[in-house]
């Protein structure tokens, strides 16, 4: 399915994304690779051993990405001009390799835009939940979105 154009939007709207994705220990070791992200936390499973949760976290910013990316299908495939900005952004539950993760998508806020006449912005709430339903990530995001092309 490609993505809605700006006036497909309304606000209150919800999608329950349907694609999951299970995350891995590799999917971890190689975003911190390719970030230079070397916390003990993400890479180091003797050293989380010992921590309160004994085995090395995902990394938010992967879990944040994952999060947004499974909801482009049913949102913004082919129609974003581009983010304009993510706030409010929360990892209530963390997340380990072997969670799989589903997204939700609620529509927050319609505007036109006032310097691109072909163009709207959505604010999005998106949130991620794990295999037993937990909260993992929630945050807003603003995406300017392109308007359905004249007939």
């Amino acid at each position: 399915m490609a993505g809605l154009f700006f006036e497909q939007f309304t606000v209150g709207r919800i999608f329950e994304h349907e694609i999951r994705r299970t995350v891995t220990e590799s999917d971890n070791v190689w975003f911190c690779g390719a970030t230079y992200n070397p916390a003990q936390i993400h890479i180091d499973a003797e050293y989380c051993k010992n921590t309160e949760f004994g085995q090395p976290l995902v990394n938010s910013i992967f879990t944040l990405g994952l999060v947004i990316g499974l909801s482009i299908q049913d949102t913004t495939l082919g129609t974003t001009v581009a983010n304009l900005g993510m706030t409010d952004t929360r990892f209530p539950k963390p997340v380990f390799a072997g969670d799989t993760i589903r997204s939700r998508t609620t529509v927050l806020e319609i505007r036109e835009s006032k310097s691109r006449p072909n163009a709207g912005i959505v604010t999005f709430l998106h949130e991620g939940l794990n295999q037993r339903g937990d909260l993992i990530c929630t945050t807003q995001r603003q995406a300017l979105m392109l308007r359905k092309p004249a007939a």
